[in-house]
């Protein structure tokens, strides 16, 4: 096989309710493989001690800050390689996802780089309790190490997205979760180990663990878009050809990117707000924590038909059809909306149940169930809104999610949340009704924006030819 061409273009995805479900089932099943990752990682650390689970709740939290470029830069790569693919511009889309695995290895280098040297200083800014800190330090040194095979995984899975080949990322997270389970129950626990008498390393073991999983599910990933033809030394563009492209990468990806972190640090805020209820604060806070738990078993679901509107808008796009883009978006919201809404209602039926496995406290259990009764009655609005991003993610309007999420969370959110909570004297309830009313205006807020507004404008120009475009030596087109 020639690996220097790459594959011809696939026709954009049509706007059928079957491309749609082929799209986001696989994606489903990927996201609950991630969150299995965590899961088993919260649950060994468990088992080894609460020093243990501190630490890794600590690091884990705190590196996300260090993934914000990644996360923006895989916004970026599914929005141009979508958009190359639809235009039938198979070199452009090759020459995207080189330039973009190399940028993301280049960043995740340079980040370990400098946070290796530092890492005392960086613990210290946290606040690092005494009885954690030398547990956060080792797990510090090897998540570092991680980064540059991290990068590398997120940047060829939206790789994978944007060629509309979902199956490949749900294989290599299934491998890395399982390789994970192993690392942590062997070298986290020490089972299996006690024949070699060896003992489990405890948080050491945990972050070894992680380093091996997502080092080789980033090796799969490149091996298979080498062997797949799309990842080739030969589509590494000349600089001119990088100038461009590093142009509308950084357009969409810094909103991207920026998104997250009002979300995240939003969410921070709202744990600071409960934090202002006196004795209701420990159990609101435990409550908090506890509910987003088990949300997220409706949030994951909602996050693949987010990544499932980034690929089918984009594709239309670059073919230059914002009609068949436009369509795609109101069917994913239907199906959306209205399939994870139904989960939403099944989930509260046993809702009591599933509570007091995440809440043995009494007052917790109340606050869990309050949390799910406001959120679960948002969940309509928290997918509309996760799915119209994938819209703008796609467009590569992201700087209208980033506007958006800002006025939603900092001018609705936080201060209605404060005002309910604390004056008011409505305590959490307060607080889980501002997120409710918050969800509402910014999924309004999008819908408008989809409706009324030219977001397809932010897309790259699709190339118009009375013959389809195949792959050259010389293209330097962005």
């Amino acid at each position: 096989m020639n690996h220097a061409a790459a594959r011809p273009a696939p026709r954009p995805a049509l706007h059928s309710w079957q491309a749609i479900l082929r799209l986001t089932w696989p994606q489903m099943l990927m996201m609950f493989a991630h969150f299995s990752v965590g899961f088993v990682d919260v649950w060994t650390a468990g088992m080894i001690g609460p020093q243990t689970q501190a630490a890794l709740g600590l690091i884990t939290q705190s590196l996300f800050v260090l993934l914000i470029i990644c996360v923006g830069l895989s916004n970026g790569v599914v929005a141009a390689v979508s958009q190359s693919l639809g235009a039938r511009r198979p070199m452009r889309a090759m020459r995207y996802g080189v330039y973009s695995l190399v940028t993301a290895a280049g960043v995740g280098v340079l980040l370990m780089a400098v946070g290796l040297p530092s890492r005392d200083l960086f613990l210290s800014l946290l606040n690092t309790p005494d009885d954690v800190r030398p547990e956060a330090a080792r797990l510090l040194v090897i998540y570092l190490a991680t980064l540059p095979a991290q990068h590398l995984l997120v940047v060829t899975n939206a790789i994978f997205r944007a060629y509309g080949e979902v199956r490949t990322p749900l294989w290599t997270v299934t491998v890395l979760a399982l390789v994970n389970l192993l690392g942590d129950l062997t070298l986290g626990l020490g089972w299996g180990l006690g024949w070699l008498g060896v003992s489990g390393w405890g948080a050491t073991g945990l972050g070894l663990a992680t380093l091996f999983s997502v080092s080789l599910g980033a090796g799969l990933n490149c091996w298979v878009l080498w062997k797949r033809g799309r990842l080739h030394w030969r589509a590494m563009p000349p600089r001119r050809w990088q100038r461009r492209a590093r142009g509308y990468l950084l357009r969409v990806s810094w909103p991207a990117g920026a998104s997250q972190v009002v979300w995240q640090v939003g969410n921070l805020a709202l744990f600071v707000v409960l934090g202002l209820l006196g004795d209701q604060a420990m159990p609101a806070m435990a409550g908090f924590g506890a509910g987003q738990r088990l949300e997220a078993l409706l949030f994951l679901p909602a996050m693949a038909f987010n990544m499932s509107a980034s690929v089918l808008v984009g594709q239309h796009l670059g073919a230059g059809d914002v009609a068949a883009a436009r369509r795609s978006g109101l069917q994913l919201l239907a199906l959306g909306c209205g399939s994870i809404s139904l989960a939403g209602f099944l989930l509260w039926q046993v809702a009591g149940t599933v509570t007091g496995w995440v809440a043995a406290d009494a007052v917790v259990h109340i606050e869990v169930l309050s949390y799910l009764y406001w959120n679960i009655l948002a969940i309509c609005f928290t997918t509309g809104t996760m799915i119209l991003a994938g819209v703008m993610t796609g467009a590569g309007a992201t700087l209208y999610t980033l506007g958006v999420l800002a006025v939603a969370t900092w001018g609705v959110r936080l201060p209605l949340a404060y005002w309910l909570a604390v004056p008011a004297g409505w305590g959490a309830q307060g607080v889980w009704i501002a997120m409710f009313a918050s969800q509402g205006v910014q999924c309004g807020a999008l819908l408008a924006l989809f409706l009324f507004r030219d977001w397809s404008r932010f897309a790259m120009r699709p190339v118009r030819r009375n013959h389809p475009q195949p792959a050259t030596k010389g293209e330097t087109s962005s």
